[in-house]
């Protein structure tokens, strides 16, 4: 195998990345899609993965690997293909060629960086201070209460929207091309593998857009 140094050895790792981001959006929002239907559910399955140590302090730590990793490679490899072709090809039309979208992945990867930075923000540091920095005492009730205040401005929801539709039309382009990069091509699979693809890339970002807009009208 080629390793990471090499073109194919980047492209590979950031495929695997993407495929362990890809299998986390759906237990993320699995989770937060509770919140909708039972508050109490919510609350128990918020506080499990809160203080379980395997999911706080091995899969968390993975995640945040994960997610760098991921989008550092992605800049890398654009960086290294802008390099790799000094001279534009003035006559060329991409979009006879190619989507928007797979053209402009880093933009809405920077996008969607940003949204995350504003999701540690929103969650996950406040979580670490409660927990480790103030020693407040578990609280199994808080967690419904604090993702629904989260919702309250109407600003707030605006961002999130437009970040979830970004990440869908992100997503659109990268489920498919991160199989094609671990070799998944065939006549036979490549077809059911695009049209999941699609429909991923419409059902995660659409179920965190309901969960931001029901707790904003909620209130």
């Amino acid at each position: 195998m080629a390793g990471i140094t090499s073109s194919i050895g980047r492209k590979y790792a950031m495929a695997l990345s993407a495929m362990f981001l890809l299998i986390f959006l759906v237990m993320h929002l699995s989770t937060n899609m509770i919140s909708i239907f039972s508050e109490d559910a919510f609350n128990t399955a918020s506080h499990f993965m809160g203080y379980n140590p395997a999911v706080q302090f091995l899969m968390q730590p993975i995640l945040i690997f994960a997610v760098v990793f991921h989008f550092v490679m992605g800049f890398v490899l654009e960086i290294r293909n802008n390099n790799a072709r000094p001279v534009k090809y003035a006559m060329n039309q991409g979009s006879a060629n190619s989507t928007w979208m797979s053209r402009n992945m880093i933009i809405s990867g920077a996008v969607i960086l940003a949204f995350i930075a504003l999701h540690f923000y929103d969650f996950w540091i406040p979580e670490i201070s409660y927990k480790y920095i103030q020693g407040n005492n578990p609280d199994e009730l808080r967690y419904w209460e604090e993702l629904h205040h989260k919702f309250h401005d109407v600003w707030r929801v605006v961002l999130y929207v437009i970040a979830f539709v970004l990440l869908g039309l992100h997503l659109a382009h990268g489920f498919q091309s991160s199989f094609q990069s671990v070799g998944a091509r065939h006549p036979k699979y490549t077809p059911f593998i695009k049209a999941f693809g699609n429909w991923y890339s419409i059902i995660i970002p659409l179920g965190f857009i309901i969960i931001a807009i029901y707790h904003f009208v909620t209130q």
